[in-house]
């Protein structure tokens, strides 16, 4: 029997990989060209599979675009909050993990640990996509670094600014620099700098530079990142907006990156804390079409996952 595709973090995953799933997810965005979003790929990779959608946090960009993912590739989908399951009255992970994996051929979860995640996917027997937990946002990056290529080219030996917090995301986009090749500069407030084990996983690979001056960091920078300061479970909303505010990403933020520079936010954004509407709606943003991506690149995790990329 094959070993499974998981796909939970992209340290886990070697450059070539990364770099497949991004083309495949360029290739397969360009295919379509313009068709209706409920019409089938040409190819249809998951005809007859299904995927399981679980999620313990709320969502719209992630749900949304599994459910027209797996459609796109000729599969159906079955989705459910954590609260209307079994697990959400304290079934074990692992025995919720071993009954889907009879049922359907694919798991997404958003969950809130990502060693639920990591257990689900230890009893499964079908590939465990993570949809997002408190460590990363796999699934999110890709779509970003795709949108950025669409724009710019290839991302590597290109410079990205993340300014904000050190969240999920932006360990997740740590984890893809070294892969990539691509410098990233982050700047957060001390308090919130990005978790100690994610830059050791970076390793050699990737010029990763953290400090505490967004402004130094956007500093000539092809793509300036951000996200919200406040995510879902925080209990510190006003410690945090405090600590935030000289990190707000507005004209004068990106007048420091480079003349072409994008701004990309996973959204959803908090207007007027994280980001100005004139950056957000500006011609510098590439949010919707970031947005739009998740399709595409979560098209490509999903094929790959079921053996069809690399």
């Amino acid at each position: 029997m094959a070993e499974l595709r998981h796909f939970l973090d992209l340290w886990r995953l070697d450059g070539a990989t990364l770099r497949a799933l991004l083309d495949e997810a360029a290739r397969r965005k360009a295919a379509r060209g313009g068709w209706p979003t409920g019409r089938v790929d040409a190819d249809a990779p998951a005809a007859g599979r299904t995927l399981a959608m679980i999620f313990e946090k709320n969502s719209t960009r992630t749900r949304f675009s599994f459910d027209a993912a797996i459609r796109q590739l000729g599969g159906a989908s079955v989705i459910a909050n954590a609260q209307d399951m079994q697990l959400g009255r304290g079934e074990p992970v692992e025995d919720t993990a071993r009954v889907l994996s009879r049922m359907v051929d694919l798991v997404m979860i958003r969950a809130n640990r990502h060693e639920d995640i990591e257990r689900f996917a230890q009893a499964a027997t079908v590939p465990v996509i993570n949809g997002l937990t408190d460590r990363g946002h796999p699934c999110q990056i890709l779509a970003d670094l795709m949108t950025f290529e669409a724009h710019r080219g290839p991302v590597e030996g290109k410079t990205l600014a993340w300014v904000g917090d050190g969240n999920n995301v932006c360990a997740s986009l740590i984890h893809a620099a070294g892969k990539l090749g691509f410098t990233l500069r982050v700047a957060t407030p001390a308090a919130y700098h990005p978790d100690l084990m994610d830059l050791a996983r970076a390793g050699n690979l990737g010029k990763v530079e953290v400090g505490h001056d967004p402004r130094e960091a956007a500093e000539g920078a092809d793509a300036v990142f951000t996200d919200t300061w406040v995510s879902m479970g925080d209990t510190d909303h006003d410690e945090r907006v405090a600590a935030f505010e000289p990190f707000q990403v507005d004209q004068a933020m990106m007048g420091f990156a480079a003349k072409d520079a994008l701004f990309l936010h996973c959204l959803p954004a908090h207007r007027g804390e994280e980001v100005t509407d004139a950056v957000m709606d500006g011609p510098q943003s590439v949010v919707w079409e970031e947005a739009e991506n998740r399709i595409h690149a979560q098209k490509a995790v999903i094929a790959w996952c079921l053996g069809g990329v690399c």
